[in-house]
């Protein structure tokens, strides 16, 4: 079983929460874990980072990814893991 780990950075946090939303919400049921980080209100920048470990099949697992990528201001890296 392949386990895939995203981690996205979302540059303009405020301005593109809602599509970023929007299309995890697309694709939940690949989302078997999800974590939001946020930076620190000390800084002032308007950066997210959201990490999710991925289920499923891994062609959806790609359709997320281009979607993410298709965001201006939104960055994925990945990590592949095989168990």
């Amino acid at each position: 079983m392949k386990t895939r780990i995203l981690g996205i950075q979302v540059s303009h946090r405020a301005q593109l929460a809602i599509e970023v939303q929007k299309v995890l919400t697309r694709y939940g049921c690949s989302i078997k874990t999800r974590l939001g980080l946020n930076d620190d209100e000390d800084t002032h920048r308007d950066l997210g980072l959201i990490i999710l470990e991925l289920t499923g099949d891994e062609s959806e697992w790609i359709k997320l990814e281009n979607e993410l990528l298709s965001l201006e201001g939104v960055n994925v890296e990945r990590m592949n893991f095989n168990r």
